[in-house]
């Protein structure tokens, strides 16, 4: 067997029988990260550790400290729960849903009964024996049809619905212990992997907890999001409203020309929503100052503009003040750890002039507001002042809206506060969830590259900064808002795929994103294709595609 030569960041080189797979390389020459290795690169191409090496090249371990590898783990994991589930509850269904409370929220379906902590305790250790078995796990391809009728099987209508459009013959399944799957993303060589993990009843499903990538040695601690938990709720029942629970049922609406109506009815949802808010609003008669927060690409510029419109049905005039004017002078701009202007700090803004302004707004007086010249790194007093009418309510769009911080000289009494973003509503299927990151990463792909002249290469290696950034100074306030707003429209990855597509196809396989490009090509791959004349102009949609009725790109 002819060998090839593998050489290690550290400058170490192997000589390798080709044909080796990556896990017996690793294990063989224990190498560093041995014990929480997920994936192996290869002149940084991604593989699963089943892998074997054909060329050489300089490899790379993929480990907890990386989020692929994060990714691979909490995906893993999901499959062990699966298994361990069809074990205890042969006849349970299980949905993964979304992230909160510093874990994954799923449910199990019983057919005779709720769920009870009981049940859960039951299937934690039967997770447990999983796990210590160090069972592998293979990846197999199979025919498609043979994959349906497995499915069908499983009573699992979700998986059969998603591969009626899947156009291959064969496809890649996951099994485990003779339990098989279909996941969308790179699992973990076997169980053994699976080191850390807790389960927790959370009524009326469960919390599934893994270690995060900034410290992989421990579960974060429990961090309860009451208001987070139910705005998926309502997010939930919108879903049963529109018949459109995954994106088979989705793709059904699509081919069967029933879309229109889905259309309609979600950008509905989204206005009764917003004139509910408006309604609370206008129903407390201190408030003067309306502060709305989200994370990049949530759509807060629309919502702020359609809340507006609800303000002035109930007889409220809004008045709008931009953050990015009380940015302090460049020279006095914190600096983050890599010597950097930190711009998403709140001490990169003059919060006590921000907050004399409010205060002799709120006051009726008449008040110069500064503008910040970006050109120069300067701010000025404008020589326009302005006055608040009397029945004016202040709005104030930025990251640091929910901060106390930001407006800590006004009584909280005058003041709400409202934190908007895009929580997905939509799955792949009932074990393939579609991460809320992944939908605001596809929207600012496609507004990047069609409003901003940025390509989808550069919006995704900036993602670590905007991600940073984000759980700094939004998610850590998310809970102290007065009502959240969920942004997304189940119809709207038909809409955006054609372009954000576009846009991923061009980044090359030596890129450093390429993988991240090839998994979200892959998982839009799934969408038909939606009409955007479908689309109203006032869609929060439009803040991504262009055409609003509220600005022009």
């Amino acid at each position: 067997m002819s060998s090839i030569e593998i050489k290690l960041k550290d400058g170490r080189s192997f000589k390798v029988n080709r044909g080796t797979s990556f896990h017996d390389f690793i294990n063989q020459n224990k190498l560093e990260g041995a014990e929480t290795a997920m994936l192996g690169s290869v002149n940084g191409n991604i593989y699963e550790l089943t892998h074997k090496f054909s060329y050489s090249g300089i490899f790379d371990i993929i480990d907890l400290k990386n989020p692929i590898g994060i990714k691979v783990y909490e995906r893993t994991l999901q499959f062990v729960l699966v298994k361990a589930v069809s074990d205890i509850l042969p006849n349970a269904v299980v949905t993964i849903e979304h992230s909160i409370n510093n874990g994954i929220f799923g449910e199990i379906h019983k057919q005779d009964g709720e769920l009870t902590e009981a049940d859960i305790d039951k299937i934690k250790n039967r997770m447990l024996e999983i796990v210590k078995k160090d069972l592998p796990i293979k990846k197999v391809t199979i025919d498609k049809e043979k994959a349906v009728e497995i499915f069908e099987k499983y009573g699992m209508k979700d998986k059969v619905r998603l591969l009626k459009y899947v156009k291959v013959k064969y496809l890649k399944l996951y099994e485990l212990d003779g339990r098989y799957d279909y996941f969308y993303g790179a699992m973990a060589y076997s169980t053994g992997a699976l080191k850390l993990f807790d389960l927790n009843y959370y009524k009326p499903g469960f919390i599934l907890r893994i270690p995060l990538e900034k410290d992989v040695d421990k579960i974060p601690e429990y961090r309860n999001q009451t208001k987070l938990y139910n705005i998926f709720y309502e997010t939930e029942q919108w879903g049963n409203i529109l018949g459109v629970g995954d994106v088979g049922s989705l793709n059904d609406k699509v081919m069967k020309n029933e879309i229109k109506d889905i259309v309609l009815i979600s950008e509905a949802l989204h206005e009764k929503k917003i004139a509910y808010i408006a309604d609370m609003i206008s129903e407390r008669k201190d408030i003067k100052l309306v502060l709305i927060a989200g994370p990049s690409s949530s759509g807060k510029t629309t919502f702020s503009k359609r809340l507006g419109v609800q303000l002035r049905v109930n007889g409220l005039m809004p008045v709008a003040i931009s953050l990015d004017d009380y940015f302090v002078d460049r020279d006095k701009t914190p600096k983050d750890e890599n010597g950097n202007y930190d711009f998403e700090s709140i001490e990169a803004l003059d919060v006590e002039l921000f907050n004399k302004n409010l205060k002799d707004l709120m006051e009726y007086k008449e008040t110069a507001l500064p503008k910040f010249d970006f050109r120069t790194g300067k701010r000025i007093i404008g020589t326009e002042k302005i006055k608040m009418p009397q029945n004016g309510v202040l709005i104030v769009e930025g990251i640091h809206g929910l901060n106390e911080k930001l407006t800590l000289y006004i009584d909280k009494k005058n003041k709400f506060k409202i934190y908007v973003s895009a929580l997905t509503q939509l799955n792949l299927d009932d074990h393939n969830r579609i991460s809320t990151t992944d939908v605001r990463k596809i929207r600012r792909i496609v507004r990047d590259y069609l409003s901003r002249g940025y390509g989808g290469e550069e919006t995704l290696k900036m993602w670590p900064s905007i991600k940073r950034g984000e759980e700094k100074n939004i998610f850590v306030f998310q809970e102290e808002a007065d009502v959240m707003f969920n942004s997304t429209l189940v119809y709207e990855l038909g809409i955006l795929r054609k372009y954000a597509l576009l846009e991923l196809s061009k980044i090359k396989p030596s890129s450093s994103v390429y993988y991240e490009a090839r998994k979200l090509r892959n998982f839009l791959n799934f969408f038909k294709d939606i009409d955007e004349k479908l689309v109203p102009q006032n869609s929060i949609l439009k803040e991504f595609i262009g055409g609003s009725c509220f600005y022009d790109y």
